[in-house]
């Protein structure tokens, strides 16, 4: 019996002791410095570039962009399915908005293939009968 009073003491003394942290929500304090100067302001700047090229499934396409400031130029490039590679070539300089010219080199191949083979026989759509049959006169008793 002493044991338990002892254990529900301790018990009670580490609650009590265990004091949460109060916070307040106050408004924010206001500083002598102004917004603007507190942040220092740098003109964006970077360069980057990468490309993928895969032989096994004919993945080629790629991407160079670089900017200062306002001013970005780039380009990209994709192989696309008809053998043609196209280039988009672009510039971003100021309010002018995003400038893009599209050039594509080679000449698209369609090559021959049984699925677009016209000469093959199609099939037909026809909508299936209907059939009607007497109902079983034993089964109406």
């Amino acid at each position: 019996m002493n044991a338990k009073i002892v254990l529900l003491l301790c018990v009670v003394a580490a609650a009590v002791a265990d004091k949460r942290p109060t916070f307040s929500y106050a408004a924010p304090q206001e500083s002598s410095e102004s917004v603007e100067d507190s942040y220092e302001s740098s003109e964006a700047k970077y360069e980057f570039n990468w490309a993928v090229k895969d032989d096994d499934s004919d993945n080629d396409f790629g991407h160079q962009e670089s900017r200062d400031g306002d001013n970005t130029k780039g380009s990209y490039y994709v192989q696309l399915p008809d053998g043609r590679l196209q280039k988009v070539t672009y510039y971003v300089d100021g309010d002018s908005g995003y400038v893009a010219e599209v050039t594509y080199e080679g000449e698209a191949q369609y090559p021959e293939s049984d699925e677009s083979d016209e000469s093959l026989e199609t099939p037909v759509y026809a909508p299936p009968r209907r059939s009607y049959f007497a109902p079983d006169s034993n089964e109406s008793k």
